[in-house]
This record gives C-alpha cells, structure tokens and sequence, in this order.
C-alpha cells in the first residue's frame, strides 16, 4: 500500500533536505547576523536604513525572516505585536484551527514529506527545526488548537533566532528618492524593499442597512452568553459556520444566511469551501433538526426591544423571509488592514480587501512593496477547474514566503541563487518522485511546480519551486515545469507544462487510486513527452 504513505516512485538521485538532487553545491545556513542577535535587554533593529523591512510576526513574517536570514540578505523584522504569533491569542474564537497537523503520520516530522500531513508547522532545511507545532499538541485532536500553534510558532523563532522589534507599530508610507520611508511608533525605517506580513484578520462587512447594530467574528462574546437563544449568523463560509458549529450547544435555534449556496471543502476540493469539521449544523438543516442553512439575500437589519428583525430575501427559492431573533452575528469575512498603502499607490481588488499582486507576491503597482503570509492569496495564480491556491492558510503560504525569498534575494539584493544540475537519466524518476511526495505540489496544486530548465550548452538545470503562473507566462529557455492538479471530477493527477522553442504545451497524466505516480505507466508517459525536449 505504497500510495498511502506517500512512497517514493522509484529510483532519484539523492537529494538534499529540500528536495534538490545532492550535487548540488550547499554552504549551509550562514553565521547568524550580529544585527540578528541582540542582548535579553535590548530591542533589536532600532530606526534606521535596512535593505529590507519586514512588516509583521505571524507565520508568514516569521517563515519570510527564516528564509531572508538564510539568503544572507539582512532585513529588519518589527512588529506591533508583544511576541510571535498574536493572532493565535485571539483567532479562531472556538481554539482549534481547521487545518490539520498529524502527530501519528506515515513518516517521522523530520521528514520533508511530513509537510503534507502537518500543515501547520514552519519549514525549515533543518530537520530539528520541523514540527514545531506537532510537539505541543495533546493528540486530543489533530487540528491544533490556538494555545499548541502559538507555542509551535514561539518554539520555531526562538530555536532558529529570529528576533523582531516588538511593540513597534507601523502608522504610515512615503518615499525618498528610490527608497520607502516607514513611520512607526518608534521612528523611521529606511529600506529599498518592503514586506507587509500583516495578516488578513480585520473585521469586513457588507453594505447593508443596519449591519452597524451587528457585532462581526471579532467582536464575539462567550458562547454561554447565547445560552437559550434564537441566533442568526450571517454567512456560510468558514467562519460562520465556525460560529454555528461552536453554538450549537447553546442556541435554540442557529440560521446562517448568505445569498450563495455554501461551498464545501469536500465538494469543491478546495480548503476555501467550509470545512468538513464544520458540516453538523449542515447536517442539521439537512435531516430537519431545527437549524437551518438558507440562500437568502439580507437587505436590512432592524433593532427591537427583545433582539433583532432580520429582513431576508430568497435567491435560490425566492420568497420573503423576516426573522425576530435575540442575536445576530457578522461571520462576513474579513480584509488587509493596508492602512495608507492604497493612497500610496497599491492596487486592491476584491472589495478593495486584498492588494493586487504578481505571481512573485509583489505590489501589481508599487515595484518594491512585497507582501507575505494570508495576504499572498492576492496572487491568485492560474485558478484551474476553478480551484483557488491555498495561499489563504499556512500550509500553503509558508511555501510563498520561501519563494518570496529567494527572489528578493536573487533580483533586489544580488545574491547568487545556485541552480544544481540533473542529469538527463534522472529527470523522469525525479519529476514522478516530485509529483508523488513534494508537498509544495500538494499543498499549492496547480498554483507551484517544480521546475527544469533545459539548456543544450549548459544541460538540465532545477529552477526550484515556481509560481505555475510565471512559467506560463513569461516564456524563457526550453524547460519542463511538473506540478498536481486536482480536476473538476475530483481526480488528481500530474501536470506538465513543457516549453520547447518559445511554446508551451500542457499533458496531464493518469491519476491513480493511491496517487502513486512512479508506476511503469507514468514512467512510460512522461518518458515519451519529454523525448523531444531531453535527448
């Protein structure tokens, strides 16, 4: 039963931790930066010129720092927050996260290919930096909860030194010449590059009249204070259904309301949709239990003197609906608290909540201005069959941030990024070992792929993990980009994307019931599509 544990499809080269063949020249991490290491009672990078200023300490601030410091490229990390990880004081309201981390997985958290059964944890080329997040858990459940992913996350920065400004908040933007000026509340940061890791947790609301009585996700109370209580909840995403599910034992009556049908995870193949470990109030509109999941637009919300009046309209079944409830609550989402980065010249889109990107996550608009961690989802990538990345969630922008990294590295600050060599007998055995175990492929599916260039001078290249979208569009040298895809049907199988002479074609190959891609068939297949591109 290879295919559940994810086996390996045959014979590779050997590789290195982070999955490059081992020819590849390596130094190892570098000494750590003196500026990096400051004394117990001293605040680290105080105001002052940097080549790059990272903005934020959730994991997306955190995994970008890790890998900058690893590149050699000396930044400053400063941070409103008190420590690493605030969010996770306070978000989600009911603990526990909706991704998973599996302390009992197939393969030891050392492992590279541990990343796919633990979402959770920061990636490191260390294996004694890896799962953090799965040491603190109780094995009470595999989805962490808030208190086991903070300590993950504080565990990870300390143990690989990344330390941060805390305390300093960052209030505005402007520019002096070809650098970025940021004020903060402990003076100015100079710097040629910016990262924004500011996470994507601030309170969003639509327009509508009298949503202002309503208090949203953030503001909620105690569940216990809903004891007895009939409770609409507004919106059939993750967090309202987050909210229903953690009411349950306490409200009367839950009705979650939204115009759109609910998608779920399970049938769109896509953590965008609302999690499984969600579905029993689902499960209870469906059987006629006494909670009810509705499509329905709401076009005004109303005070009484016992609760609220809710005023509805059907979409999927049109009809009025008008409901007398003792609370309402907004699970409407959320946005990028961006500050005056709009007026500074950041493109938004998707109700102005996200800044337009490129596949590289910088600044669609303002070249220089970078983001990390939730917000990368503003680089949405191909979006095949209709399937959004996973960029919204650590387990997929953990990758990003080391993507980001290295190009920041490479493109801004001159560091020389070796490209290890692969020879020609091992590219079939080590794409289909890629595409059956690398977890950048499973957990950014159609969104990262990994990459060869083919050179007839210089031979066959690794480029790494790219974003799918940039090798399809900006053309280059003959090379071969491999990546997994899940279709509309709900199979999942390779992709490649092979460029020869300035063209791009795409083949898919077979899936198989245990997504073991090394077998004789896809050795054959992808054999025979390469033929052209490496005899």
């Amino acid at each position: 039963m290879r295919g559940l544990e994810r086996g390996r499809a045959g014979p590779v080269p050997p590789r290195l931790p982070d999955g490059r063949p081992a020819d590849a020249e390596s130094a190892g991490a570098p000494d750590a930066d003196p500026e990096h290491v400051a004394e117990l009672n001293e605040r680290p990078f105080p105001p002052g010129e940097y080549p790059v200023v990272v903005v934020g300490t959730g994991p997306g601030g955190l995994q970008t720092s890790y890998y900058l410091t690893q590149l050699g490229v000396k930044h400053a990390l400063i941070s409103a927050d008190e420590q690493p990880a605030g969010m996770f004081q306070r978000f989600p309201f009911f603990q526990r996260l909706v991704t998973w981390s599996k302390p009992h997985a197939p393969v030891d958290k050392r492992e590279r290919r541990n990343e796919w059964y633990d979402w959770n944890s920061l990636l490191s080329e260390d294996p004694a930096l890896r799962g953090s997040v799965i040491e603190f858990m109780d094995g009470s459940s595999y989805f962490p909860s808030r208190p086991e992913m903070e300590k993950g996350l504080v565990a990870f920065a300390e143990r690989a030194k990344i330390v941060a400004r805390y305390g300093c908040r960052w209030e505005s933007t402007a520019r002096a010449g070809d650098d970025f000026v940021l004020t903060t509340s402990d003076g100015e940061y100079r710097c040629s590059t910016l990262v924004f890791a500011i996470g994507m947790t601030q309170a969003w609301k639509p327009d509508i009249d009298g949503i202002e009585l309503v208090p949203h996700y953030v503001e909620m109370k105690p569940a216990k204070e809903f004891a007895g209580k009939r409770v609409f909840i507004m919106g059939k995403r993750n967090s309202g259904f987050e909210l229903a599910d953690g009411l349950l034992p306490w409200a009367k009556q839950l009705i979650l309301g939204s115009p759109r049908p609910a998608k779920l995870s399970i049938i769109t193949h896509s953590t965008s949709g609302a999690r499984a470990r969600y579905m029993q109030p689902y499960e209870d509109n469906a059987l006629g239990g006494g909670h009810f999941v509705l499509d329905a637009a709401i076009e005004r919300i109303e005070r009484t003197a016992d609760g609220y009046r809710v005023h509805t309209s059907g979409t999927t079944k049109p009809g009025v609906m008008i409901f007398e409830v003792d609370e309402v609550v907004a699970g409407t989402g959320f946005t990028t608290p961006l500050g005056d980065l709009p007026a500074f010249g950041v493109k938004t889109f998707y109700q102005n909540r996200l800044p337009a990107q490129t596949p590289f996550f910088q600044s669609a608009t303002v070249p220089g201005v970078f983001f990390a961690g939730s917000i990368t989802q503003g680089s949405i990538g191909l979006k095949k069959y209709g399937i959004p990345s996973n960029s919204a969630a650590v387990h997929g922008f953990r990758y990003n941030a080391r993507v980001l990294a290295h190009h920041i590295a490479e493109t801004r600050h001159g560091v020389k990024i070796e490209r290890p060599s692969v020879e020609p007998g091992h590219v079939v055995p080590y794409l289909l070992d890629e595409a059956t175990n690398a977890p950048e492929l499973w957990n950014q599916q159609s969104y990262l792929a990994r990459v060869l260039n083919v050179d007839r001078a210089r031979g066959i290249t690794d480029e790494g993990m790219v974003p799918l979208q940039h090798f399809v569009d900006a053309g280059g040298h003959d090379a071969v980009a491999i990546t997994v895809e899940t279709d509309g049907t709900g199979d999942i199988h390779p992709a490649l994307y092979i460029r020869r002479d300035g063209t791009t074609v795409e083949r898919v190959l077979p899936p198989n019931p245990l997504n073991d891609f090394g077998t004789s068939e896809h050795h054959a297949e992808l054999t025979s599509a390469l033929k052209p591109l490496i005899d």
